[in-house]
């Protein structure tokens, strides 16, 4: 369904105007050619000067409009995931969740509500290729009766960091040299620089640095949530969660040689085709879920955190519930106005659905929502595409700012006594569902630990066949070409090492380069080692631990007795907690 607006003419003379659904459905042939005023001129090529010869004249309003609102049509591209592409469908719940979470759209089976998609690249510009080496974000906006839900996924289930404060540094490196301003075909140091001096990353590289570094198109991806949330039920117990989307059309990937091949638009070109033929394409949605308990004994017997981006959970042991579908059979009428303006945002959650204590999700909660009022307006959620279809009329006291358009009438302002606003009776207990935080204010960086290399590790030796094996280290070493320090090579590869020796070896013979073994007598300056042989090496470069060390004996987990009471006993998935997993190995 498309994102209609529910805006309905103004009574009194002179105060008609047209929806947003009826320019959207116009054709041209029912249109006047006027000024952005909506005087009609008679030919759009006409200009007012000073004789045929002369000047022009200021008072020429009709092009001063023209080419001042041309001056001012692109507004800033986003930061990441600038190169995107998107759809309108529908959400149908296929098998109900109502156990576990109270979110009206999981309810019942055949529930549907309507939703938009936004797939992208993360790193490149607004122009960049589609098929470049990069994760690929996979937001989707379901508009519930409810509210909206905003999930923020990518198309892998880990990132390369769990600290959110890298983020941007991150990103930096992903991006143009601001000296030379040349990108990593070129010039890749920056790149391999960040991830030899942040080893929790390597998880992440080697699924970029794979198949999966390229799908063909978006169609033949699945989406993630990486991060842990919670589900609340009816009851007020809650679980632990995980979102997978995954591609009812099946994963297909595009080899680094065969990339260059492909327009530079493949991907939006695909999406759109596929939909205007009536191959719409649809993916599978499930959760993984724990109980507190769980997540607890997870960390204390197989150190795995659940708070933490750069681990997974393994699927045999919480395998996925499926909740239903969703289907893209819709295109944009106008990309600029429901895809370049969609605006996803992970705090965008509805009863039912709560944020964990994983701080990447915790920083993002905030830093979504204010690059959107940057890079939109403060009312970007007064746009059709980011509206919510609710029956109600949702009224709140946010006022005014640039562009206000439903300014909520003559309504008031503040909580009136005179003119009530309202209110619905809470349905999910906070007080229960978040944690003990019973603390002193701490500093904290994460710690390299053994256990950070267990799903690499897997991922590798028992997910990745021969020729998989050999495509990645064909695609690393051919991106470490365009590294111009050696050293930096040699501490990816002690990285690499700690993973696998087969695959430490494999590099050095394809850069020709011989990297240290392994991490142990290696300081980081992006993260404390914990791995180190020497206690002199362990702190993050440029901490001397004389004051406070920022190291945590539980890396951020959950520990024993983090929990209060509150959490389910048993995490809703009858019990299937073995071979749960349809095959897939360690959650990849």
């Amino acid at each position: 369904m498309s994102p209609a607006a529910a805006a309905q003419p103004l009574d009194g003379a002179g105060a008609k105007y047209r929806t947003y659904e009826d320019d959207r459905n116009a054709p041209s042939q029912e249109t006047l050619y006027t000024t952005s005023n909506g005087v009609p001129m008679p030919h759009p090529y006409e200009t007012q000067r000073v004789g045929t010869n002369g000047p022009l004249l200021l008072q020429d309003f009709h092009l001063i409009d023209l080419l001042s609102h041309f001056d001012r049509e692109r507004i800033p591209e986003r930061v990441v995931h600038a190169k995107g592409s998107g759809a309108h469908g529908v959400f149908t719940c296929t098998k109900p969740l109502d156990d576990l979470c109270l979110a009206d759209m999981f309810s019942k089976e055949g529930k549907e509500c309507p939703l938009t998609a936004r797939f992208s690249t993360v790193g490149g510009e607004s122009g960049s290729h589609d098929l470049a080496r990069d994760p690929r974000g996979f937001s989707v906006k379901f508009r519930t009766e409810e509210g909206n839900w905003d999930m923020v996924a990518n198309n892998t289930p880990v990132f390369f960091l769990r600290d959110p404060a890298k983020f941007p540094h991150f990103i930096h490196t992903q991006k143009r040299s601001p000296s030379t301003h040349l990108t990593h075909a070129d010039d890749s140091t920056a790149f391999w620089d960040y991830l030899s001096q942040n080893p929790e990353s390597v998880h992440q590289v080697l699924i970029l640095m794979g198949d999966r570094g390229i799908p063909y198109g978006y169609r033949f991806m699945h989406g993630y949530s990486g991060h842990t949330l919670k589900l609340v039920n009816k009851a007020g117990e809650w679980v632990y969660a995980q979102f997978h989307m995954k591609s009812d059309q099946g994963t297909k990937f595009v080899t680094q040689e065969d990339s260059a091949n492909y327009s530079p638009d493949f991907s939006q070109k695909d999406l759109w085709e596929a939909i205007e033929k009536g191959d719409c394409p649809s993916w599978t949605c499930s959760f993984q879920t724990m109980t507190a308990k769980e997540a607890e004994e997870l960390w204390e017997k197989q150190r795995i955190n659940v708070f933490d981006l750069t681990h997974v959970w393994p699927q045999k042991q919480f395998p996925l519930r499926e909740v239903g579908k969703f289907t893209l059979n819709e295109n944009a009428v106008n990309y600029f106005a429901e895809i370049e303006q969609v605006a996803f945002n992970p705090s965008h959650m509805i009863p039912g659905i709560e944020p964990s204590a994983d701080p990447v999700l915790q920083s993002r909660l905030f830093s979504y929502p204010d690059a959107h009022r940057h890079r939109v307006g403060v009312n970007y959620q007064q746009l059709p595409v980011n509206s919510s279809r609710t029956s109600y009329r949702s009224g709140n006291f946010q006022r005014d700012g640039n562009m206000a358009f439903f300014n909520q009438g003559a309504r008031p302002n503040y909580l009136s006594s005179i003119e009530p606003i309202s209110f619905r009776e809470r349905t999910v207990d906070l007080d229960k569902v978040h944690g003990q935080f019973t603390s002193d204010a701490v500093t904290f960086l994460s710690e390299i630990r053994p256990e950070d290399f267990q799903a690499p590790r897997a991922l590798y030796e028992r997910v990745f066949d021969e020729d998989a094996k050999q495509r990645l280290v064909n695609n690393m070493s051919g991106h470490m070409a365009n590294c111009k320090d050696q050293e930096i090579l040699k501490r990816q590869i002690a990285i690499f090492r700690e993973v696998s020796e087969d695959l430490a070896s494999r590099m050095e013979k394809a850069t020709g380069i011989k990297g240290y073994d392994g991490i142990s007598n290696l300081r980081f300056n992006g993260t404390h080692n914990g791995m180190a042989a020497k206690e002199g090496l362990r702190t993050a470069n440029g901490m001397k631990a004389k004051v406070g060390s920022s190291i945590a004996s539980n890396n951020g987990a959950p520990e024993y007795g983090m929990h209060k009471p509150g959490s389910r006993a048993e995490a809703g998935t009858n019990g299937a907690r073995v071979n749960g997993s349809n095959g897939v190995t360690n959650g990849h």
